[in-house]
């Protein structure tokens, strides 16, 4: 199929206004290369940007090209680059440090404050039919995966980071907190990485996420209802994993599953917080320190492409169910509804045609 003579991009002008426009199709610099951008998932920050108007310190102040979970082909090199050429599928990395901060030099470009982070405030994400990436970003994918397997690896590549942030290991009981997209993955993450035991909980009205969980091996699912207490949800979750955990993947951002998250792990067990939720929470920390609980955290992820690459490539998960809708770029906006009202888990957007650039169809 010949390259597409457009480059429209779903750009974020404030809250809830979205829209399908131009932009110019941009030249690689001499270590870059210029992607067709073929699938694009829905994360959510993307999310954020489009109804909260961003997160964090993240704010929207000019408007911004959406999306960051993308696979695309190779339609122009670089000066410089030797190890990708026209025509290579490739899975993006959308995170990319300054290189010469004193944050980058330590390995920490993930936290780079004058990285290229795509989406934020000062950097255009990459659901648009053309994008520029640094060329060490793009990993080549081998024949047998699909575009949307490397759409995939942006999250996957998150869970990996939020796994090795707490080290789970072998025999690992692992507590994860929220079935959405993210929390699934760090679910597919703690299995790859030896966990044995797992447990995921979400609100009653999630269950169809939850099932989902149950397709990918977890060992119990606890679908949290109004009248549930802490009390009661630290039982059952120690219930599943016959005693407290010893790694937790908090994947809400919530006070609850915060609070929670501290009640039911092992003293000297290690929590990562992944999500992003209430600006503001109240912990019981005293119960934390007293138990030398290590609390830590995880932003985007840090060198961890090749492992989710490796991990997704040789067979070891399937992240296939997570996808659970298909559209074009026309309909981005319909996309992004489903999306921001959770009636699915991962919703694909597709730039080319579905199967265009796969070896073998996607069947999800």
């Amino acid at each position: 199929m010949a390259p597409k003579n457009e480059n429209l991009a779903a750009r974020v002008h404030g809250p809830n206004d979205l829209r399908l426009e131009p932009l110019p199709i941009p030249e690689p610099a001499f270590n870059e290369v210029v992607l067709e951008v073929d699938t694009c998932g829905i994360c959510g920050t993307d999310i954020h940007f489009l109804k909260d108007g961003g997160f964090g310190a993240e704010r929207l102040i000019r408007p911004i090209v959406l999306g960051h979970e993308s696979s695309g082909i190779v339609r122009k090199v670089g000066s410089s680059v030797t190890h990708l050429k026209v025509g290579d599928r490739v899975a993006i990395e959308p995170a990319a440090g300054c290189r010469i901060c004193d944050l980058c030099k330590v390995g920490k470009y993930n936290v780079c404050m004058n990285g290229r982070h795509s989406p934020t405030q000062n950097t255009d994400g990459n659901c648009s039919n053309y994008f520029a990436q640094l060329a060490d970003c793009c990993f080549k994918m081998p024949d047998h995966m699909t575009m949307e397997e490397g759409a995939l690896l942006e999250p996957m590549a998150v869970g990996v980071y939020a796994g090795r942030q707490v080290d789970v290991r072998l025999g690992s009981k692992v507590l994860i907190f929220g079935a959405g997209p993210i929390g699934l993955i760090c679910l597919i993450a703690a299995k790859a990485m030896g966990a044995t035991r797992t447990v995921i909980l979400d609100l009653e009205h999630a269950k169809h996420r939850l099932e989902v969980a149950k397709k990918l091996g977890v060992t119990g699912v606890i679908a949290i209802g109004k009248n549930d207490s802490e009390d009661d949800l630290v039982r059952k979750i120690k219930e599943i994993l016959g005693g407290p955990a010893d790694r937790v993947l908090e994947c809400t951002g919530s006070q609850p599953g915060m609070r929670i998250s501290i009640k039911s792990t092992r003293n000297a067990g290690r929590i990562c917080l992944v999500g992003l939720g209430n600006k503001d929470v109240q912990l019981p920390m005293v119960d934390a320190i007293s138990r030398e609980i290590e609390i830590t955290t995880a932003m985007r992820y840090n060198h961890d492409y090749p492992a989710a690459m490796e991990i997704v490539a040789s067979g070891l998960v399937d992240v296939k169910p997570l996808v659970s809708h298909h559209f074009d770029l026309a309909n981005v906006h319909e996309a992004f509804r489903v999306a921001g009202q959770g009636e699915g888990v991962k919703i694909m957007i597709h730039l080319i045609p579905r199967d265009t650039n796969n070896k073998t169809k996607f069947k999800n």
